[in-house]
């Protein structure tokens, strides 16, 4: 068994969550906030309970299969991935890279209170992707914040 590290982080929005859930998981506006720490990358599927989500990264090279486990807007999503997508587009269960990956976890919680929304994204992922995260999140969540405020338009 891996072992797992888990991370946090954490922004206030000066949004309704409802609309920083739009904005966090509409299809434009989701390659506008991710783009800024994982260039290029989208997601292919339906934020849905049950559903297995395609997050693809540099423009279709390589990526991530995620199992929704529970979702419930606009509060709550908790993901586990269960495969690397290769640069093929084919799903990779049993490579060194695959096995490292499997496993880990996203949590996303979406709590309003006074008319903001404080986001607290919390990863469980091996030592060796530690630092994609840590290296992506709080760049991240910085553009979706600044999307979220200064645009008064629904994702």
């Amino acid at each position: 068994m891996m072992t797992m590290k888990k991370l946090e982080f954490k922004t206030e929005i000066a949004a309704k969550r409802d609309k920083v859930w739009r904005t966090m998981f509409g299809p434009k506006t989701y390659r506008e906030w991710v783009n800024v720490s994982w260039p290029g990358a989208y997601y292919q599927g339906e934020w849905k309970t049950g559903e297995n989500m395609r997050f693809i990264g540099d423009n279709g090279n390589g990526g991530t299969l995620a199992n929704l486990v529970e979702v419930r807007e606009p509060e709550y999503v908790f993901a586990k991935h269960i495969a690397v997508i290769t640069e093929e587009g084919k799903e990779d269960r049993n490579s060194p890279e695959a096995k490292g990956w499997i496993g880990s976890t996203e949590e996303y919680k979406f709590t309003e209170k006074n008319g903001k929304t404080e986001l607290k994204v919390t990863v469980n992922t091996t030592p060796e992707w530690e630092s994609m995260f840590t290296d992506g999140w709080p760049d991240a969540l910085k553009k979706l914040k600044e999307i979220c405020e200064r645009s008064t338009v629904t994702a």
